[in-house]
C-alpha cells in the first residue's frame, strides 16, 4: 500500500494518490500540519520531490516507516535542488494512507511512529 502511494507521488499521479489516501489524510511536514486531498494535491504541485525507498519498518496498527533517498528538483528546469536521506512515517487504515510525516532522518521517523530498528522488514514480497 505505502509502496503504491510513493510510486503515485513520484509519478505525480494525483488521481491515483488521492485514491490511495483517506479524504482527511493528515500531512505533517516542516511547515506544519494540514488535512485533506486539496492540501495533498497542492503539495504535489509544488514539492518537486521524488523518493527512492531504501529500508522499510513496520509495526502494528498500520504504522510504516520508510528510509528514503529524497531528491528535490526544480519544476521548471528539472535541476536537482537538494538531496537528503530522510525517514517518512505513514499510518494506514482500511487500505488507505491516513497520515504521512516526512522527518529529517530515520531515527526521528522511527521515534514518531513508536518503532525501532528491530521492526525492520528484511524480506518483502514483491
Amino acid at each position: 500500500m505505502v509502496e503504491s502511494w510513493q510510486a503515485a507521488a513520484n509519478a505525480r499521479d494525483k488521481e491515483r494518490l488521492t485514491a490511495l489516501s483517506a479524504e482527511d489524510i493528515e500531512i505533517i511536514g516542516p511547515r506544519g500540519t494540514g488535512r485533506g486531498h486539496g492540501l495533498l494535491t497542492a503539495w504535489l504541485d509544488r514539492a518537486g520531490l521524488a523518493t527512492t525507498p531504501l529500508r522499510w519498518f513496520c509495526g502494528a496498527d498500520g504504522r510504516v516507516v520508510v528510509e528514503q533517498d529524497a531528491q528535490w528538483r526544480s519544476l521548471e528546469s528539472g535541476d536537482v535542488l537538494g538531496r537528503q536521506r530522510v525517514g517518512s512515517r505513514f499510518r494506514v487504515r482500511d487500505g488507505r494512507v491516513i497520515q504521512i510525516e516526512r522527518c529529517d532522518d530515520l531515527e526521528s521517523a522511527l521515534s514518531a511512529a513508536g518503532l525501532d530498528r528491530d521492526d525492520e522488514v528484511v524480506e518483502r514480497a514483491h
